[in-house]
């Protein structure tokens, strides 16, 4: 790609790369590493012509919760987290196959997306993505605006 001065790198994250959740940490900090690696990337490519672009999908239909097949539910062994996990595992058990995403449009969203030019640095893709990236960033302003004050007073004085 840098030879041909051209190219774009697009990779499928996660919305848990945006916003984490109970009991998904592991994979939370896989995805958030894959949106930093994507935002950081870019700087790198763009003098070649290379973009990028993380696509970053919330439920789809797939065999991402079949049993056996890519979810492997733990061991409730540790009685701090037994009541909660359980409940977790019946809540994902009863999502499987009920899942509000598409992933044949997604794929054709995504070569939609990817001819836009510039391509965009993220795709956000689903409903339920769009709504949890949508609150994450709400309660990050607030984060924000809670402590703006002594934020801004950290420079060194003059």
């Amino acid at each position: 790609m840098r030879d041909q001065r051209s190219g774009k790198v697009i990779t499928v994250t996660s919305t848990a790369g945006l916003v984490g959740g109970e009991f998904t940490s592991a994979y939370a900090a896989s995805k958030f590493a894959l949106e930093g690696w994507m935002e950081s990337l870019r700087f790198d490519v763009e003098p070649f012509g290379i973009a990028t672009m993380a696509v970053e999908p919330g439920f789809f239909r797939t065999e991402l919760l079949v049993e056996g097949a890519s979810t492997i539910w733990p061991e409730l062994d540790i009685p701090d987290y037994a009541e909660r996990t359980a409940r977790t595992i019946e809540i994902w058990k009863g999502m499987n196959g009920q899942q509000g995403g598409d992933p044949r449009k997604l794929g054709q969203a995504i070569v939609t997306v990817s001819d836009i030019e510039p391509l965009p640095l993220r795709f956000i893709a689903g409903a339920d993505a769009m709504g949890a990236v949508e609150q994450n960033l709400t309660t990050i302003q607030k984060q924000i605006d809670a402590n703006r004050e002594l934020s801004a007073s950290l420079s060194h004085d003059a």
